[in-house]
């Protein structure tokens, strides 16, 4: 599949999880990735690595370390690919940073405050500034573009800790404005919902807890759904609106790196 083959993508924190999913999933369609994230070297969590597999699914990976908590270092991404491909097509805003230890359970005031830095500051203020910075790259490439932000159903329902629900509910609200902001310059903005997802830090998680993820979309899975969105010829009809990885997989007939079709994991009418 070379249905991105002359496009230029931005995935943010692409080391591991569903943004390394992503862009292997956008470099299997050609596309040229420039990903980020903070962990570099030849370890299987790090954004050499993802670089790397890009390039030999037949994209062309180019890894930047980034620290999303520091503006400057987000800017300076974005000038990097400003000066070696002079635009953008698609920007897809994933980092996000699970606190140490992880919120889950639990009441607000058992968690310390930093936890909201880490998955609002990350989870949505980030995702911000990175769009501020790729919105003059995204209009040098014209119509047709992208802004993909990678969401859940935290946003919709209480999900972890009120936190990471207020995170997702603001990157949704976020999404949806861009949308009207963007509709003049022809650049779509939309939220993709993946379902439960074997991340490297849930199957490590699994393990520890006995967890069945036989059911779980994987990582590349969810990065060919988000693919075979972005390179279909009809995202101005989608901009501003939440798309479900489990639909987006009917949709586009994809099926993950087991040749198989997670099973969906809400009823059809929305729930």
């Amino acid at each position: 599949m070379t249905a991105l083959r002359d496009k230029v993508a931005v995935v943010t924190g692409a080391s591991r999880g569903i943004g390394k999913g992503i862009a292997l999933a956008l470099g299997e369609a050609g596309a040229t990735v420039y990903l980020t994230g903070r962990t570099t070297g030849d370890g299987d969590r790090t954004i050499d690595t993802t670089a790397r597999l890009v390039t030999e699914n037949g994209g062309d990976g180019r890894a930047i370390q980034c620290d999303h908590f520091i503006d400057e270092q987000i800017g300076a991404v974005f000038e990097q690919v400003r000066s070696e491909a002079g635009r953008i097509d698609l920007l897809v805003n994933n980092v996000y940073k699970i606190p140490d230890p992880p919120a889950w359970g639990g009441g607000f005031w058992n968690h310390p405050l930093q936890i909201w830095d880490d998955q609002v500051g990350i989870g949505l203020r980030a995702h911000y500034v990175a769009s501020w910075y790729a919105a003059p790259l995204l209009f040098e490439a014209g119509p047709g573009g992208a802004i993909l932000n990678i969401s859940s159903a935290g946003g919709q329902g209480y999900a972890f800790s009120c936190s990471y629900g207020t995170g997702k509910a603001g990157l949704d609200r976020l999404t949806a404005d861009m949308a009207i902001e963007l509709r003049p310059k022809g650049i779509a903005a939309i939220a993709l919902y993946p379902g439960a997802v074997s991340t490297e830090f849930i199957i490590d998680a699994a393990k520890q807890q006995g967890m069945d993820l036989t059911n779980a979309q994987t990582p590349l899975f969810v990065g060919r759904c988000a693919a075979a969105l972005l390179a279909s010829d009809k995202l101005m009809e989608r901009t501003g609106t939440i798309q479900w990885v489990e639909d987006l997989g009917e949709e586009f007939d994809v099926f993950d790196e087991n040749g198989q079709r997670p099973p969906r994991q809400r009823e059809r009418d929305g729930s």
